[in-house]
């Protein structure tokens, strides 16, 4: 009979500073290394910290936790962080990716009143990728909706597996407020995955966020075929702690996300022992 093997991929999991907000970058990096995260996704935005490379290495060094990624400041609240030009703001997140030891930049697609970055942001993306080692890794999006409206924000597509990028990233909650199927996307993604945002969803309007494990998007069985493949990008918790009653019931939360994606991540296959192995 074959025994159980426990395969471990070498993907990292690493905790996003957004997932500490409205607490500081800073606290992220204090929370990930007291929890045993591998390392820290940058979230930039308005915290002044996310937005000084020599700050970050100064708060890498001294928690001893490397930053793995560099999520761009593509969100609505950031539209000056880093320059008012799209472009501009992707050229400083490689430059703070390469400065940091990063090997990862997650971008949004651009909201369709960005007409020329939207016209040229597959050509754009796949230009910045040829020039560095970093992956530029284009996270899908979701359909803005209130009550029965439905509104196409992005462009060129929320659904980046209609475009052409050399990189994606997968986030769960995204999946989950687009209504879409989860592994589908990933399937369409085959080996140009790079990326994860692990969090949960059920099918809100709303971005949840939640605590892996407690809405209805396929967390587990994503992580478990990211171990069967031999995944190799960064798996980020990207969850949303804003209603924790406090720091130690935020911190309880990113405990058991980090507790959930290690268990799944550890899959168990069989494998045959060599003396059962057929002879020829």
């Amino acid at each position: 009979m074959a025994e159980p093997v426990v395969r471990i991929p070498d993907a990292k999991v690493a905790l996003s500073t957004a997932s500490v907000y409205p607490e500081s970058t800073a606290t992220a990096f204090e929370i990930a290394a007291r929890l045993g995260y591998d390392g820290i996704e940058v979230m930039v935005w308005n915290d002044p910290v996310s937005q000084d490379i020599d700050a970050l290495r100064r708060l890498s060094d001294y928690h001893r936790i490397p930053i793995l990624a560099v999520h761009a400041p593509c969100l609505l609240i950031t539209q000056r962080v880093w320059s008012t030009d799209p472009w501009t703001k992707l050229q400083r997140a490689r430059a703070a990716a390469e400065r940091l030891g990063a090997s990862a930049v997650v971008v949004h697609p651009p909201f369709r009143w960005q007409r020329q970055y939207a016209r040229d942001f597959v050509t754009g993306i796949w230009r910045m990728a040829d020039e560095t080692g970093v992956r530029f890794a284009v996270e899908n999006m979701y359909p803005w909706r209130y009550r029965d409206r439905e509104m196409l924000a992005y462009a060129p597509d929320w659904d980046v597996t209609k475009d052409d990028y050399r990189h994606f990233t997968i986030d769960l909650s995204h999946a989950s407020t687009s209504r879409a199927d989860a592994m589908q996307m990933v399937d369409r993604m085959a080996d140009r995955l790079g990326h994860v945002h692990l969090a949960d969803g059920n099918g809100s309007a709303k971005d949840e966020h939640l605590v892996p494990g407690r809405g209805s998007q396929p967390c587990a069985e994503l992580l478990e075929r990211l171990a069967r493949t031999g995944f190799d990008g960064h798996v980020v918790i990207e969850v949303n702690t804003r209603r924790a009653m406090s720091g130690a019931e935020r911190e309880a939360d990113l405990a058991e996300a980090l507790a959930f994606t290690r268990l799944h991540l550890a899959a168990a296959s069989a494998s045959p022992t060599p003396s059962k192995v057929p002879r020829r």
